[in-house]
């Protein structure tokens, strides 16, 4: 069946209502959306989640497909806790990693702790944990298959490697869903850890236009200037997203759009068409 949804979603913390103490009404907007996509996604009833996400392991020039069993993480906030152990799709994973070497792909796969068994865990990040919590709690317990871009490479070999994953999605059986987890610029507040640019507010518009007028490929060329200002952590996963939309047409929609503290938070779903 193949690859039958994907989405960009956010990270923060607090978005979780677990998590959020005082900043539950704040993030309450990311918080429907995230809720949404989670039931959009469930309709399709997607069997296994690929997951792209800028926390896990940072690979100097190399994309990473990890190969573990399981995957494990728990995320602490205001006095709180949320915990996942979830099962990884290692065919697949292990589909892609031939597929993108083949393709001559600057790519290594990864495993941890152990080659096979409970110990082969990669612990997991919160650019995975939160939006896996949110899709957990909507669609029981996904496989799900981990990777990881880099940042020092060219964007395009990012939209092949998205290619990939869409042809090597085709091959199933069953039903597989793409998460782009990427929050936007981070520099919306002087009160934030990279302080405030006037950019920061214009790269989210353009995001957020490409989401609506069904032209996410334009971010590729965006000023490279434009994004060290605005410091997102989203342009390498929306990257492998392309990729897969220039194999599997989808429509996009934009969910929802805020910026409660200082990074921007899109939700936004694709399905087939």
């Amino acid at each position: 069946m193949g690859l039958s949804f994907a989405c960009i979603v956010p990270h923060g913390a607090e978005a979780i209502p677990q998590l959020a103490g005082s900043r539950l009404e704040s993030f309450s907007e990311t918080t429907r959306g995230m809720r949404l996509i989670s039931e959009m996604m469930r309709k399709q009833r997607i069997d296994t989640v690929v997951i792209a996400t800028p926390h896990n392991l940072r690979l100097r020039r190399k994309i990473g497909v990890i190969l573990t069993e399981f995957a494990e993480g728990t995320l602490r906030n205001q006095n709180a806790s949320v915990q996942i152990h979830a099962r990884c799709d290692r065919a697949l994973a292990e589909d892609i990693l031939q597929r993108a070497e083949k393709d001559r792909l600057p790519v290594i796969g990864v495993n941890y702790g152990t080659s096979e068994g409970e110990a082969s865990c990669m612990p997991m990040d919160w650019g995975t944990l939160i939006p896996l919590w949110f899709f957990r709690c909507h669609m029981g317990t996904p496989e799900m298959v981990l990777v990881t871009p880099s940042r020092e490479i060219p964007l395009q070999n990012l939209v092949r490697f998205g290619s990939v994953i869409a042809e090597a999605a085709e091959k199933r059986k069953d039903r597989v869903a793409f998460i782009a987890s990427a929050d936007q610029a981070h520099t919306h507040s002087k009160k934030g850890p990279y302080g405030f640019h006037k950019d920061s507010a214009k790269f989210d518009k353009l995001v957020v236009d490409a989401v609506k007028e069904n032209k996410i490929e334009s971010i590729l060329k965006l000023d490279p200037q434009l994004i060290e200002n605005a410091k997102p952590d989203s342009i390498w996963q929306m990257s492998i997203l392309i990729g897969i939309l220039a194999r599997v047409p989808m429509q996009g929609r934009l969910v929802s759009y805020q910026a409660p503290t200082y990074f921007g938070m899109m939700c936004a779903a694709y399905a087939p068409k």
